[in-house]
């Protein structure tokens, strides 16, 4: 028994030893540095055109905010890092000190004042309410009662619409929004003018309209940043009041919207720009990048979760089938805590829930640790199944000849057990491929989240999608070809 635990004691030591190393290598945070030089990490959707997205040639993230964020970190001396997420992850990203300041069209309300710092204002919109084509039932704030938008769970263009007695469905981007209304499934969007005129520019579709202004305010849009940034609010707004004054902030808004959004005296937009692209050129320009997202994301993760949740998952399954109640009893309830509940909220949890405790991993690490606890939860079980499952006259034919525990743990069970466990784990294995694609919400880019990315600036859903179905299928069918002779060469340890 003692030698058993010592096994065990090992192994953890294996398993957890690399995630303190991963867990020592979070990046560096605006707070460490002061002055020039100093990293600011800059959270943004990337998918959110004209403000923030990825240019379809070039792939670089680019837009109006992106460009001036850019300039005020030249103005001030920072040094700028990038995270991209859907936008109800990013005020989460900020309260866990993720990132350092927001510019994604934040637009400046009482609510958000209370809990956020904000820079000076660097552009005025209005919100306008969207409908399909052939509806001219709704043309107001008033006639939103009763009826059904499409909204970005946090944006103010949410609460605007429940304000007004809106029933509201929850979508990530405002493109989403736009093809749920073309398809009938919602009765209206609400939404920023700018973003909206420019779903109509680049799309070119004929199936929504703008029905009318959402009331008579201009909505003014801010850098945010936490309550304890102040000193980069105040770099910030220096920053923007010189850009103010030698017309950067007025060149960048007449690039991008062919007027001066960044004065309140025009909102009235021209956009400009063509990113008009045909759907052959729309697939060819995402292939790559997907292909990216996933030997840089979901071939990584997925590897390097598997093999840490698999060492894991030995040492639980083992305490599930030790007779000492201080090694089954945390192994049966990290077991069920792991099993009983949802994966996301788990990746939630460790992203955002410990950066509040000030345990603050890289996103990378982050959605590794929970896609580790993730396999081990489920693949304990099917290791403790395989070893219940070799005969226990082995053990005692193995201890008729001579061999203690230990060897007969590892020469005559194990080996039999991981023959046994090889087709389940398989499954497991396949499961994670296709669940890393949760960790685009944790700011980790991956297959899925270029294939988004790309979607939310051409609007070609369909092929894209099915071309990120296509990676995934490869994907698992290479790692369903390498089992088969895995499964041959431990065949020979079963009688």
């Amino acid at each position: 028994m003692h030698k058993l635990r010592f096994v065990l004691l090992l192994v953890a030591m294996a398993v957890l030893a690399p995630l303190a190393v991963l867990v020592g290598s979070g990046p560096a945070s605006a707070a460490d540095g002061s002055g020039e030089g100093r990293v600011v990490r800059v959270g943004t959707e990337g998918t959110y055109p004209p403000f923030t997205f990825e240019d379809p040639d070039t792939g670089d993230l680019t837009g109006y905010d992106v460009d001036v964020v850019k300039a005020v970190a030249q103005e001030a001396g920072w040094r700028l890092e990038f995270a991209t997420s859907p936008f109800d992850a990013i005020f989460g990203s900020l309260d866990s000190g993720r990132i350092d300041v927001v510019a994604n069209q934040i637009t400046i309300n009482p609510e958000r004042e209370a809990r956020y710092r904000f820079s000076e204002p660097y552009t005025y919109s209005r919100g306008v309410i969207v409908t399909a084509a052939d509806d001219d039932s709704i043309t107001t704030l008033a006639d939103l009662e009763g009826r059904t938008t499409a909204q970005s769970e946090t944006s103010n263009w949410s609460q605007v619409a429940k304000d007004a007695g809106a029933k509201v469905e929850n979508v990530e981007q405002f493109s989403q929004a736009a093809t749920l209304l073309a398809q009938g499934r919602v009765d209206a969007i609400v939404n920023d003018n700018i973003a909206v005129l420019d779903y109509l520019e680049t799309s070119g579709s004929d199936e929504v309209k703008i029905a009318g202004y959402a009331g008579e305010d201009v909505g003014e849009q801010a850098l945010t940043f936490r309550k304890d940034g102040a000193q980069l609010q105040r770099e910030a707004d220096r920053a923007l009041e010189t850009l103010r004054e030698d017309g950067t902030l007025e060149r960048l808004s007449e690039k991008y919207f062919g007027t001066d959004v960044s004065s309140e005296a025009s909102t009235e937009v021209d956009l400009q720009g063509d990113r008009r692209q045909s759907r052959w050129e729309v697939v060819r320009g995402a292939a790559g990048p997907m292909l990216w997202g996933a030997v840089k994301g979901t071939i990584p993760l997925t590897a390097i979760s598997f093999v840490l949740g698999l060492a894991l998952a030995l040492v639980v399954a083992l305490g599930r089938l030790s007779s000492s109640p201080l090694a089954s009893v945390p192994a049966r309830v990290f077991v069920s805590v792991i099993r009983g509940t949802p994966l996301l909220v788990q990746l939630f949890i460790v992203f955002f829930g410990l950066g509040q405790i000030g345990l603050k991993l890289d996103p990378f690490v982050a959605a590794t640790v929970a896609f580790t606890l993730n396999v081990a939860g489920y693949a304990a079980e099917i290791i403790r199944g395989a070893i219940l499952s070799v005969p226990r006259g082995q053990f005692e034919a193995a201890s008729s000849i001579g061999m203690d525990r230990r060897l007969t743990m590892r020469r005559v069970v194990l080996p039999q057990a991981a023959r046994i466990a090889v087709p389940p784990l398989g499954n497991t294995l396949l499961s994670l491929v296709k669940d890393t694609s949760l960790a685009a919400v944790v700011l980790v880019p991956d297959l899925f989240r270029a294939a988004v990315s790309a979607a939310s600036t051409s609007f070609e859903y369909l092929p894209l999608y099915l071309l990120a179905a296509l990676y995934y299928w490869i994907i698992c069918f290479l790692v369903s070809l390498a089992q088969e002779p895995l499964e041959r060469r431990l065949g020979r340890y079963v009688a």
